[in-house]
């Protein structure tokens, strides 16, 4: 009886969870807690799609994601919530520049290493952080400017007066500052460039297109819009349509834009952007490897810049624009 009794008793406990061998489906996931900007612009859109998809249960993550709305203080909230329950690992994509420091060393001292993506940060000790994935925004600037510089050359324009419209992003991100920059060394490099206005487009449509309304009724004239990212200038299209105003073409406001996504290619094939300077969004795949290196015991490097072009109507294929991922 007893026998039979113990014999019992060991197949019930063989039929509890973590008494067997786990199979390969029931391994540990990486628990990743995700804070993201918000949902404010196509790039941001697809940058969350990427990551999504890079970091699925299927390729063995948990992913708690947390969509912050442009507010910092949600971010700052997240990250306090990701630390409580556990997270192998935080993946960070800033705001702003700033701020973070209080926040990255609770992290830390709960041994969760940080991933910050896109936007960069600015912290004392830069050991707060393990690795940053995103662009090169002041490259991104300097080539629309060059670029620009080519087409006045071209176009005999070189020494005339060129009268710039500033639509810009975020204030305090980082590709607000460095595109800023660009057009700054810009404007000290070339005494005949005239900036007109800035505007706070803070990387929305319904901003920017409001925005560029109310400064077309002020009469002022314009040559150029730097738009610091798509959905502004697209706002700036919409705005200069209604008024019955080009753009785009030789001899209109030409309008130099930043993210190239799928839409804006198709409106600078159009002939309605001039220039479309790409930012890539597709950072899951690069955050899922340094994640797996974490993993593994390795130190991936502090700083991955993604490799990048520029498009202008010249350039621009059907191909081109149907093989667009965003």
């Amino acid at each position: 009886m007893k026998k039979a009794g113990l014999c019992l008793l060991l197949s019930l406990l063989l039929l509890l969870p973590g008494c067997a061998g786990r199979g390969p489906e029931e391994e540990h996931l990486i628990r990743v807690g995700f804070s993201q900007v918000g949902s404010e612009s196509d790039w941001r859109i697809a940058n969350t799609a990427s990551m999504v998809a890079a970091l699925s249960e299927a390729n063995g993550y948990e992913l708690l994601f947390d969509n912050a709305k442009q507010r910092q203080e949600n971010q700052l909230l997240a990250i306090r919530n990701f630390i409580q329950q556990d997270v192998d690992y935080i993946v960070l994509a800033p705001i702003t520049e700033s701020g973070w420091d209080d926040v990255l060393q609770e992290a830390k001292n709960n041994h969760i290493p940080v991933i910050i993506v896109d936007r960069r940060i600015d912290v004392a000790d830069e050991s707060l952080y393990t690795s940053w994935v995103g662009s090169d925004f002041l490259a991104e600037g300097r080539r629309a400017v060059r670029w620009l510089e080519a087409q006045l050359e071209a176009q005999g324009r070189a020494e005339e007066k060129l009268r710039i419209l500033h639509i810009q992003g975020t204030y305090g991100a980082t590709a607000q500052l460095q595109r800023t920059r660009a057009l700054t060394e810009a404007l000290a490099a070339h005494p005949n460039w005239e900036l007109v206005a800035q505007l706070p487009g803070e990387y929305t449509e319904a901003k920017s297109y409001e925005l560029m309304r109310e400064f077309l009724q002020s009469g002022q004239e314009i040559d150029v819009i730097y738009s610091e990212n798509d959905n502004m200038s697209f706002g700036a299209v919409r705005a200069l349509e209604e008024a019955g105003i080009p753009c785009g073409g030789e001899g209109e406001i030409m309008i130099l834009s930043f993210d190239a996504v799928r839409r804006a290619l198709e409106l600078c094939r159009d002939g309605k952007l001039s220039l479309c300077v790409e930012c890539n969004p597709l950072h899951g795949p690069r955050v899922a490897s340094l994640l797996q290196e974490l993993a593994r015991g390795g130190a991936p490097a502090k700083l991955t810049f993604v490799d990048e072009l520029a498009f202008d109507r010249a350039m621009l294929t059907d191909e081109i624009i149907r093989d667009r991922e965003y």
